[in-house]
């Protein structure tokens, strides 16, 4: 509420500003013309433009045709039809082009005007001079300030576009800030599942050995039962953590893992556990990149973690071999019997397949491929990995499809992509597009363009648009107007006899000899009242301006011919009887 009011009164002195001027100019014109009416020439205009103003926000329009309807008063004006509602009508044309988006509308609004004005003059019968005040300077004050009124318009508007861009641009800085923030959460939290929950299932391992001691008490073996269910519910909770804050498929993983040991001390650590594991090694290790290293470790890590959680009695073989660009990394844990423990063959209640998931999109990012699913021998888990990381594999993830193993046989469950295939991942729905990037002329075609992209390039397209009919308007009137008005003109100046040459002229010569004193020609548009005056039988009359002044009637004179010899001479004075 406040705030609209600010506004109005803002608005209401901007009026009262523009009006002062307006009068100012008005009282000045009064002033100047000496013998004006003071209702008709005063108190009436400005009466007109304390409505029009204020009309120029709603209605601006109807405010230019009020105004217009001033110069229309002046070309009714047999004195002169220059007066100083001009001005008023240029100000109202501006403000109608700066108020006004459309340019259909204010067009026939001018358009209109300007025929209310020519057809004054016919009406009126009006002199050249005020012909070519109709045709000139009215269109003029109409035309070229509504013009100068939609670039300013324009302006403003590609101002403002910016600004909201500058806007759009700062708030997405801040969403890619909290984007950063919420992926480093998933990927401690990823870390906690990799390397927590691989230490947690070692220790539940310990727990369960330990139940098997001929040495210890009832008491203490249900102590370790609980223990190991204990451990088996915080496995599961580091589970449903990385469930809730699991970035989405696509994200850059594998980068800043706080990974320290070799496979080799995973592998002895597992072992001295109770873990029923072997591995060998084929091949000349070759130098690896610190991604890779991290990669190939993350992958035994989790084939442990799972062959421990859902086999923990059967046999683990592990086998990594490099070749020449490539390292293959082969998890493989036997079946167990069908006399096994009751959990072996158990899956997970929740979160099946969540460190495949994340395996997969590790090994992804790194260029290299991870297939798992039963075999000869038991469930197996394969990765390739090379031995540098492919920038070609970072520009998109594949989505991680499942992967059923037949029978759902126990050993390391989970979920991986059935082909392999990669595929663009799908845009982040919580992020805003970059539209310094998608308003880039590389864009591939076909690629939908950001809304403020779109809008800016509106707005542009909008300015040049008005800056070139800013331009052409102009020369367009000017080749319909300019040259009507320069044969006026050329009219007006040719025909113009000095009065020391009308002095010379003396009744009774013959033209021959005062041809040097006459002009050119004669005037072509004397007043009615010039053309009716009473002239010599049988004689013939031509008229002459007595001055240059184009814009203000001067006084004619009368020339009246019989066969050759100047009859008469006299003087038709300015205005209308």
């Amino acid at each position: 509420m406040l705030n609209t009011r600010t506004t109005s009164a803002r608005s209401a002195r901007g009026d009262a500003a523009l009006w002062t001027v307006l009068a100012a100019a008005t009282g000045y014109g009064f002033w100047d013309a000496g013998s004006a009416s003071l209702t008709l020439d005063l108190v009436l205009p400005l009466a007109v433009l304390a409505v029009a103003v204020p009309w120029s926000r709603r209605r601006p329009g109807a405010a230019v045709v009020l105004v217009n309807g001033l110069c229309v008063m002046g070309l009714a004006d047999a004195s002169t039809p220059g007066n100083a509602h001009v001005l008023s009508l240029a100000a109202l044309s501006c403000l109608l082009g700066a108020r006004v988006a459309e340019a259909r509308r204010p067009l026939l609004v001018l358009a209109g005007c300007a025929a209310v004005d020519l057809a004054t003059c016919a009406v009126l019968r009006a002199q050249p001079v005020w012909w070519f005040y109709a045709l000139t300077v009215l269109p003029a004050a109409l035309l070229l300030p509504w013009l100068a009124g939609r670039h300013w318009r324009g302006r403003r508007q590609l101002v403002r576009e910016g600004w909201r861009l500058a806007r759009g641009l700062e708030e997405r800085q801040h969403l890619v800030a909290e984007r950063a923030r919420l992926t480093e959460r998933a990927e401690i939290a990823a870390d906690m599942h990799d390397s927590l929950g691989h230490a947690l299932s070692l220790v539940a391992l310990r727990a369960g050995a330990l139940e098997l001691s001929p040495d210890l008490t009832d008491r203490d073996r249900a102590d370790l039962a609980d223990l190991r269910g204990t451990i088996a519910d915080a496995v599961e909770q580091v589970r449903e953590t990385v469930a809730v804050l699991q970035d989405p498929p696509g994200r850059d993983t594998g980068a800043g893992l706080p990974v320290n040991d070799t496979v080799e001390d995973l592998l002895s650590r597992a072992a001295a556990s109770g873990v029923p594991v072997r591995w060998e090694r084929r091949g000349a290790s070759p130098p690896l990149s610190c991604l890779v290293e991290r990669g190939m470790y993350r992958v035994v890590q989790e084939a442990l973690t799972n062959a421990t959680k859902h086999a923990p009695d059967c046999s683990i073989s592990v086998r990594i071999t490099h070749e020449p660009d490539r390292t293959r990394v082969n998890v493989v844990n036997a079946v167990p019997s069908a006399g096994g423990p009751a959990h072996a063959g158990a899956g997970p209640a929740s979160g099946v397949g969540r460190g495949l998931i994340g395996l997969q999109e590790r090994v992804t990012v790194l260029g290299g491929s991870l297939r798992t699913g039963s075999g000869s021998g038991g469930f197996h888990v394969t990765a390739v990995l090379p031995h540098r990381a492919t920038t070609a594999a970072r520009t998109g993830t594949p989505a991680p499809g499942p992967v059923t193993a037949p029978g759902r046989p126990a050993g390391i469950h989970g979920s991986a992509s059935p082909t392999g295939t990669a595929r663009r991942p799908d845009p982040d729905p919580g992020m805003a597009p970059d539209p310094i990037r998608a308003g880039d002329p590389d864009t591939a075609p076909g690629e939908v363009l950001p809304e403020s992209a779109e809008r800016l390039a509106s707005v542009r397209s909008d300015a040049r648009r008005r800056s070139a009919l800013a331009f052409v308007a102009p020369v367009v009137a000017a080749v319909f107007f300019v040259p009507s008005a320069v044969y006026l003109a050329w009219q007006l100046t040719t025909s113009v006899l000095p009065p020391s040459r009308y002095d010379e002229l003396t009744p009774g010569v013959p033209r021959t000899e005062l041809a040097l004193l006459l002009p050119a020609r004669a005037y072509p548009y004397p007043p009615d009242h010039a053309r009716s005056a009473p002239r010599p039988p049988g004689a013939r009359c031509e008229f002459y301006r007595s001055g240059r002044d184009l814009l203000d009637e001067v006084d004619l004179y009368r020339l009246c011919w019989s066969g050759g010899t100047l009859l008469t001479k006299d003087t038709v004075p300015a205005g209308r009887p």
